[in-house]
């Protein structure tokens, strides 16, 4: 298990990520579902501003800020609960493993938000987006965790995974010497 202050560490991290992430879609499905790109953002703030704020359409800093500044730090809140997730020191888990990890917090997290918190406490973006606005969001959301993760990958040799050359079937030249002059001969 990592310490606790690696694990808020990368949480800061995963969950900015994935706070970006969900925030295009929000900025997408807004535009999309309400006319207005900034709306879902604006609604998160009715956490401090109560129903005024999901009525709101255009960018300000009353509405907007706060919204996305909440947002944000619950996506931190929630990317510790993926970053507190068990993981082999010896070895990164498989890509799909942090995708699914990523995706199931984001099941969570959306499970939690839209039935189990109460209406004063929920995001707020809920009551101006689409069912597939939301789903786009939360997907993202999930996404966004495991990004960190996927782009840290290294092999042994350092080099992240994306910068690593095509791996070859055909074996090296010592390899295939190696195989000739090893093998009994018929």
């Amino acid at each position: 298990m990592m310490p606790i202050a690696e694990t808020l560490a990368r949480a800061a991290v995963s969950g900015s990520c994935a706070s970006v992430a969900s925030a295009v879609a929000l900025v997408a499905g807004g535009q999309r579902d309400c006319a207005s790109c900034l709306a879902p953002i604006n609604a998160v703030s009715h956490w401090v501003w109560r129903e005024r704020a999901l009525y709101q359409q255009d960018g300000s800093l009353r509405y907007t800020v706060p919204g996305y500044l909440i947002h944000h730090s619950m996506s931190v809140f929630w990317a510790v609960t993926y970053e507190a997730l068990p993981r082999p020191p010896e070895r990164p888990r498989p890509a799909l493993w942090e995708i699914a990890a990523g995706l199931g917090v984001a099941a969570l997290a959306c499970l939690v938000d839209l039935r189990l918190t109460p209406q004063r406490l929920t995001p707020g973006f809920e009551r101006r987006l689409g069912a597939g606005s939301l789903l786009a969001v939360y997907a993202l959301f999930g996404l966004g965790l495991a990004l960190p993760r996927l782009l840290g990958r290294r092999r042994a040799g350092g080099t992240p995974i994306a910068a690593r050359p095509a791996e070859s079937t055909q074996p090296t030249g010592e390899d295939a010497w190696t195989r000739w002059t090893n093998s009994p001969t018929s």
